[in-house]
């Protein structure tokens, strides 16, 4: 038996959902693809969607069916606009809520831009044994949710949601985050 720890590292989907975004100007999904890599994750894919419903329902389906990631992190389409519709995709196919991602989410906003925090929607849960979370398409509120709150649990909401996660699991690791074997 090795004395040195070894680490799965988990992999993430992320999706920017926009009707505008382009490869070149999607600065919330590059921080996203950046913040989640700097933090030990390995990004599978990352994808921009326009805002429709089906094709994000679709999209989210496939990344779970053909297993191609253990978490799905969505950017974009969170507001209360007409056209913002993740939130309610995402609601629907949840199978579990993970209720304290968004009120920790919504507190920390709060810290930063006040009253206006209200207005996020986001939001985590899980779906066929995939974490999820749904954060706002600002490039600070990624860099937010992802360093605040992603970064220190999703590899462990991933081992919980996934069946793989225990008492051992919950101890924090420096450096890479990920599952002790």
């Amino acid at each position: 038996m090795s004395t040195k720890e070894e680490f799965e590292v988990f992999r993430v989907a992320t999706f920017t959902l926009s009707d505008t975004r382009t490869p070149s100007d999607d600065v919330g999904g590059r921080v996203l693809v950046d913040r989640l890599r700097a933090a030990g994750f390995s990004i599978t894919s990352h994808v921009i969607l326009r805002e429709e419903p089906d094709e994000l329902r679709a999209s989210i389906t496939h990344v779970c069916d053909a297993d191609l990631a253990d978490a799905i992190v969505l950017t974009g389409g969170t507001g209360i606009a007409p056209r913002d519709r993740t939130i309610e995709v995402v609601e629907g196919m949840l199978d579990k809520t993970i209720d304290g991602f968004g009120e920790a989410f919504r507190r920390l906003s709060w810290e930063q831009i006040g009253p206006r925090a209200i207005l996020s929607r986001a939001i985590a849960g899980v779906v066929r044994g995939k974490v999820i979370a749904a954060l706002p398409g600002s490039p600070s509120a990624v860099e937010l949710a992802v360093d605040a709150l992603l970064a220190p649990t999703l590899s462990h909401a991933i081992a919980l949601a996934s069946g793989r996660g225990g008492k051992h699991a919950a101890h924090g690791h420096h450096g890479k985050h990920g599952r002790k074997h």
